[in-house]
This record gives structure tokens, C-alpha cells and sequence, in this order.
């Protein structure tokens, strides 16, 4: 008898440890070849993978279907968790230790999996879909990591016009990626 396929929202809906195994199968590589292309670093990718599906499993209860898709919010936590390490120069580990969870010994097999994951084409083929200037200015913004000043004076636009080619073209990749506003 063939079996169901689960969609995202009723795996985070279920109370099972299988449910989020599952949800964590379908999104871990994914979540690995995001963190490995914005850190360039294999460990840490990895350290902020765990912590976001740790902050995701504490938070599953929270999530609303009708507030956008299940990989939309997973990539919302993910950000945040981004953000955290950015800011603070390492990544956070509470949701880890309140989980037990200890900090994972990887390979060189496991690092150069992880590495290849960021090279990964779907957010290539992502970004290649928008408008050119929003393509360069969130590959300046986001990839590169360069200030709005910084972008808007090599651009010869304002910082106005930078900010906003950012941001309609994440929320085209958004659409995109089934969430929804």
C-alpha cells in the first residue's frame, strides 16, 4: 500500500518525534547550503543548522500555516539565527544545550558535503530569475554583505533606491519560494 506524503505543515502539526524527523529530512540540506554559501564556513553552518531546527522543534507550536509556507518560516528562523551569529561574531548555543544537544565532530567528508551544498543552484537559479539591479543589489547587500551606502554609491542611486530594489526583489525570491505576505 503506497504512503502518504506529509506535507510540512501537518509534520510541524504532529507531536511525534518522527513528525519533525521527517520535516528535518526534507530541509536539513537545503538549511546547510544556506548557511555554508552566506558563512563560508562549514562547522559553523553546521552549528547554526542545529540551532535553527532546535529553535524550530521549541517552536513548532507557534508556527501558522496561513501566515506563509513551512520552508518560508523555517528560512525566517534561519535569518535570525544568521543575524545572532553575525552580530555577536559566533553562534548562539542555548537552543542547543536546552535541547542537550552537543556541538557535532564533523568530517572532512561531512565539511566538503556541507561546501558543496553552498554551491548549490537553487539560490543561483533564485536570484538569476529577478530584475537585474535587484539582482545585483541583494548579491551586494546580502552576499557581499555591503552597506546601502556603500552599494548606492557604486550604483550612482540613492540609498532609498538601493533599499527598495532589496527588498522587492526578496520578496519576489519569497513568492517564489510559496510563502506568502
Amino acid at each position: 500500500m503506497p504512503q502518504l506524503v506529509r506535507s510540512d505543515e501537518e509534520l510541524l502539526a504532529g507531536h511525534d518525534p518522527a513528525s519533525f524527523e521527517l520535516f528535518y529530512a526534507r530541509h536539513v540540506d537545503d538549511l546547510l547550503g544556506f548557511f555554508s554559501r552566506r558563512t563560508r564556513d562549514a562547522e559553523l553552518s553546521a552549528d547554526l543548522t542545529a540551532e535553527t531546527f532546535a529553535a524550530a522543534l521549541l517552536g513548532r507550536r507557534r508556527f501558522r500555516p496561513e501566515a506563509g509556507a513551512a520552508n518560508a518560516w523555517l528560512f525566517g528562523i534561519a535569518m535570525k539565527k544568521l543575524a545572532d551569529a553575525q552580530r555577536r561574531g559566533y553562534a548562539e548555543r542555548r537552543a542547543c544545550r536546552r535541547l542537550g544537544m552537543e556541538r557535532l565532530e564533523l568530517s572532512d567528508d561531512d565539511l566538503a558535503r556541507i561546501e558543496t551544498l553552498g554551491d548549490d543552484s537553487r539560490a543561483s537559479a533564485l536570484l538569476e530569475a529577478l530584475a537585474v539591479d535587484q539582482r545585483r543589489a541583494i548579491r551586494a547587500h546580502v552576499v557581499e554583505e555591503r552597506s546601502y551606502a556603500e552599494i548606492a554609491e557604486a550604483e550612482q542611486v540613492s540609498e532609498a533606491v538601493v533599499r527598495k530594489r532589496v527588498s522587492r526583489g526578496l520578496a519576489a525570491v519569497r513568492t517564489r519560494m510559496g510563502a506568502r505576505r
